[in-house]
């Protein structure tokens, strides 16, 4: 294929989620032409993939959404934690409202991108031999896109159906009186559990670690009530909110330490945290201490296995699911919001294998084989996770300009400039990615604040005629410097987490996410831009 054949962009963007929507809506703006290539066959980013039973966010209405006032005006969600049919109904609404058909193209899997010096462009291909050439190169695929499947041995002998969370059948399963082994008590696991629980005949949850789940506390809306709040200035007050917090929510940890409070302070702040409000705020709402001292964590998984207990009679579950001493500590790894899922766990019908004492030592035509013995099951749901944060990008065969892929750059650990961009490869950002902030925020906020870094950054290489635009080395080793400090600082590195890669064997365990919160990290950003781009080196036309 001749090269004139190919089609020229200015910016390509991977992926048809929040980072994509909001960055195309932004660089049209500005005047530049803007393509999306989606692997799925709609919008929605996650949501296109996440299907499974029970699957739905675990933030609040109303900033799980774009923050554009022009949307949210016409649209109000019906719950304060959105399903996934209904953040489906959002996008298509979204697209329609903004447009975003006509610069979108679905099926389209990113295959490999090389960036050619000569013409100062990347040429990007797609697995059905569709190729781009793209000034700007901006993978927005997000953190889990690389789903993990234990290699289990004989999971092929397997003679029943087998089902992964990731990629979950659009058109649903039935799974009514069916007997069902399900691995894995990460987010989608808890979600799966809680909504199957009540309908299979017999439910085997493989657990390696509990979840420190935190109760959603979930309620219908009331549309009139939202009306109102919009009207009052409400919905931009608490979305302004997220500029200012740690973690990109609505709410922050309070600036005092555990042990200022009397007992008796501390178990009401707790109850009202916990029980009252529900969600995250016992995770991101408690004192400043609880993430940083171990003592001061172990006064908040002792309040927190008291409220467990509450919930489940049978004691050998008791002890597997909220054990006198924590696997680790509380908080280090990310709770899932749950609305039953202790009381189903809890049913007869449901039991669990601590995959520790007792791992799977093979699937067989009819069932697992542990140490216990053998369990018959119909139907195995793998809810096994992503090889998050790295593996979405390091799948790709994006070349840099020394010959290597992201995967080659990364061999030695994983290293980027401020979360965002990487030295030798030039004009590519990525957003809700590694070593950003991702693993420790709301979804939404984070891509919202990158993408206007993005945003500001276009509009300078709009004003100097930037053609060329890299991370400096310096950048990349001085953000590595941070960050692991940042993580140091920590009770993080004391869990066996995807946060650093730990749920992958083999993998180097190491600090994915910034965890110096999100105010210092989009501060990071807007000072490269404001001392003269310092951390990138860049060329414009007239150089070139």
């Amino acid at each position: 294929m001749g090269s004139q054949q190919i089609e020229e962009v200015d910016v390509l963007l991977v992926g048809a989620g929040f980072s994509s929507f909001t960055l195309l809506n932004r660089l049209r703006k500005l005047g530049f032409s803007v393509r999306i290539f989606e692997k799925g066959s709609a919008a929605s980013g996650v949501w296109w993939w996440n299907c499974y039973p029970g699957a739905r966010v675990d933030t609040d209405t109303p900033i799980y959404q774009l923050f554009d006032k022009e949307l949210w005006e016409d649209f109000t969600f019906t719950e304060r934690y959105v399903g996934w049919k209904e953040l489906r109904r959002y996008f298509d609404y979204v697209e329609k409202k903004w447009n975003v058909r006509d610069h979108t193209s679905f099926n389209m899997n990113v295959d490999s991108a090389v960036f050619d010096e000569s013409r100062q462009q990347w040429l990007v291909e797609c697995a059905d031999g569709t190729e781009i050439y793209a000034r700007w190169f901006i993978p927005c695929i997000g953190f889990a896109s690389k789903r993990y499947t234990p290699p289990f041995p004989g999971l092929g002998n397997f003679k029943g159906d087998i089902y992964h969370t990731a990629v979950w059948p659009q058109h649903g399963v039935n799974l009514k009186g069916k007997r069902v082994a399900e691995i894995g008590t990460g987010a989608s696991g808890i979600q799966v559990i809680q909504e199957i629980g009540p309908v299979v005949k017999e439910l085997t949850v493989f657990m390696r670690t509990p979840n420190m789940c935190l109760p959603m506390n979930q309620r219908k809306l009331d549309p009139k009530e939202e009306e109102e709040k919009k009207k009052s200035g409400w919905y931009e007050r608490e979305m302004e909110k997220t500029r200012h917090t740690f973690a990109g929510f609505t709410y922050d940890f309070v600036q005092r330490n555990t042990f200022d409070d009397t007992p008796e302070e501390r178990e009401k702040f707790y109850h009202n945290l916990m029980v009252d409000h529900g969600g995250f705020m016992f995770w991101l709402a408690t004192y400043k201490d609880m993430l940083f001292d171990l003592k001061a964590n172990e006064q908040a998984y002792n309040f927190w296995r008291r409220q467990v207990l509450k919930r489940i009679t049978d004691p050998k579950k008791q002890e597997l699911l909220a054990p006198k001493v924590p696997p680790h500590p509380w908080g280090t790894k990310r709770p899932s919001l749950e609305q039953r899922f202790y009381e189903v766990i809890d049913q007869p019908n449901v039991s669990i294998v601590d995959i520790n004492k007792s791992p799977i030592e093979e699937v067989t035509a009819t069932g697992l084989k542990t140490k216990e013995g053998h369990v018959e099951v119909d139907v195995i749901i793998l809810a096994t996770g992503f090889d998050s944060v790295t593996g979405s990008l390091a799948q790709l065969n994006i070349q840099g300009t020394k010959g290597g892929t992201i995967a080659d750059h990364w061999k030695d650990g994983t290293r980027t400039a401020m979360g965002i961009a990487m030295p030798e490869f030039p004009n590519m950002f990525f957003l809700y990615g590694p070593q950003a902030p991702t693993a420790f925020s709301s979804g939404p906020s984070c891509t919202q604040f990158q993408a206007e870094w993005v945003e500001r950054t276009f509009q300078m290489i709009k004003d100097k005629g930037i053609t060329r635009l890299e991370a400096t080395q310096e950048s990349e080793d001085d953000w590595c410097k941070r960050l692991r400090e940042e993580w140091d600082a920590t009770l993080f590195p004391m869990a066996k987490s995807w946060y650093q890669g730990a749920n992958i064997p083999g993998r180097k365990v190491e600090p994915l996410n910034w965890a110096g919160g999100m105010v210092e990290y989009v501060a990071t950003l807007n000072r490269s831009l404001d001392n003269d781009l310092q951390g990138w080196k860049y060329a414009t036309a007239v150089q070139s």
